[in-house]
């Protein structure tokens, strides 16, 4: 790849020109996608988006399940230099009217008309439904793949220290490092194919997934729902040579009667949460593949990696990724720095200022440490934050739900870890005497909160306690959080 390239997109097109007939997008029916059709395609969408008013520079919100027709619009988005705003297709009209109002995107696009109501009244002047096609437009060429390394390519929204999640701006330049570098460690290859059944709403599927496959020049089969005979399915109907996903797919393919068909990959990574040491040792045994883990944050991208040749060393996340730099500060605080490092939050002067050092290393929130091998083992969160299965939940926003619940008089919200899933959510309740006229006062809250959050969200294990721990200050000691 040409050092004068500096967008993702740009990237992509050379591919697509130089090797017209290579797939590129494959559905898990088998519908293949080659460069020049995808190359064609997807400037034809671009065009059709321009028409409607969506121009350079500004921003759109995407949330749709994942498929081809999604990979084409995201890349279509791309080509003409939008910011995306990708949403969890789980969230709730509450979630989304966060994101519309912080970022004020000025179109949507949405694979479920019914979700289309709220956006009108948030003031988004344009509204798709992926059901209904835009009018085409003429190509104009002349709009496409202009965009400049330092123009903003995603605002990922990510946890916040308020509950409320904040949106981290990522630059092309960040997306494109970000890529490049697993690219790189993991020797990706134009003859690679990646089974993914990963959504493509976060870092993970879509920032390292799709855009990684579309810089190598590779192929990706698009899995629209993860289960472990669609995934085997896959490798085998496809000839797959690689697979991302997240621990608790992992968990679920190692108590699989075929789990030995995963041997037919080069590649098997896993991310976005620990992977437990025993899942690992039981792929290792039932299948012979040693899974690689690798660490990567919203606003990083990808930041370590186990290395390809070499050990992996289970539980760890490696060695850092080429041209990123780690340090570990006071109390093994997980520094980083490198050009896939983002910007800032939007919106959030004081907190972007908050999350560098005086030198310039952003502070992850994680705790690690260096084993003897120099790989890097992450043995804590300073913040609150549960991931489960590979989602993240951030304890403030849940609390603040259930609080508007009459039952509840008190609540904490916390992390249990658990094989399948990493952590499940975990809710610790004091509540109003009233509780004992409800049948069933946990489906009751379950049902309060699944109303105005995605369901990863919602607590899948409750206790009822008489008062939470709580220190001099009135903070909730959650480390003395047990069940009664």
């Amino acid at each position: 790849m040409s050092a004068d390239v500096v967008s993702l997109a740009a990237a992509w097109v050379r591919h697509w020109t130089d090797r017209p007939n290579d797939p590129v997008l494959v559905d898990d029916q088998g519908r293949t996608l080659v460069g020049r059709q995808v190359n064609e395609m997807t400037a034809q969408r671009a065009s059709d988006l321009a028409a409607s008013g969506i121009a350079r520079g500004s921003r759109v919100l995407l949330s749709c399940a994942p498929s081809i027709d999604l990979a084409l619009t995201y890349i279509a988005l791309m080509r003409l230099g939008i910011t995306v705003l990708p949403a969890n297709t789980g969230y709730t009209e509450r979630e989304l009217e966060h994101l519309v109002t912080d970022a004020r995107p000025v179109a949507a696009i949405v694979d479920d008309p019914r979700r289309l109501h709220g956006f009108d009244r948030w003031g988004v002047d344009v509204v798709v439904s992926a059901e209904v096609p835009l009018p085409h437009a003429p190509i104009r060429h002349e709009l496409l793949d202009q965009a400049d390394a330092d123009d903003s390519a995603f605002i990922a929204y990510t946890s916040g220290t308020t509950g409320a999640p904040k949106g981290a701006v990522l630059t092309q330049a960040n997306l494109l490092a970000g890529a490049k570098a697993v690219v790189q460690a993991w020797e990706w290859q134009a003859a690679d194919r990646l089974v993914m059944a990963l959504p493509l709403f976060h870092m993970h599927g879509l920032g390292v997934g799709l855009n990684g496959s579309l810089l190598a020049g590779s192929s990706v089969v698009v899995v629209p729902r993860f289960s472990v005979d669609a995934v085997l399915d896959a490798i085998a109907r496809h000839a797959g040579t690689m697979f991302f996903g997240v621990p608790t797919m992992y968990a679920r393919l190692a108590a699989s009667d075929r789990v030995s068909e995963l041997s037919a990959l080069r590649l098997a990574v896993s991310g976005s949460a620990p992977l437990p040491v025993s899942v690992w040792h039981r792929l290792a045994k039932r299948s012979g593949v040693q899974v690689l883990e690798r660490y990567g944050m919203t606003e990083t991208v990808m930041l370590t990696s186990n290395p390809l040749h070499g050990e992996r060393r289970c539980g760890t996340v490696g060695v850092p990724l080429p041209n990123v730099d780690v340090r570990l500060g006071e109390g093994g605080a997980v520094q980083v720095r490198g050009p896939n490092v983002f910007t800032h939050y939007l919106n959030r002067d004081r907190e972007s200022q908050e999350a560098f050092t005086d030198d310039g290393w952003f502070i992850t929130g994680d705790i690690g440490q260096w084993d003897d091998a120099n790989y890097l083992q992450l043995v804590g969160r300073a913040s609150e934050l549960i991931i489960t299965g590979g989602f993240n939940v951030y304890p403030p926003e849940l609390e603040d739900v259930l609080r508007e619940h009459p039952l509840v008089i008190d609540i904490a919200v916390v992390g249990t870890p658990d094989e399948e899933w990493g952590e499940v959510v975990t809710a610790y309740v004091v509540l109003d005497d009233s509780a004992s006229a409800y049948s069933s006062w946990r489906d009751t809250l379950a049902a309060h909160a699944g109303e105005r959050l995605a369901p990863y969200k919602v607590p899948r294990v409750w206790h009822r306690v008489g008062e939470l721990p709580r220190n001099a200050m009135g903070k909730v000691v959650r480390s003395e959080l047990t069940p009664p």
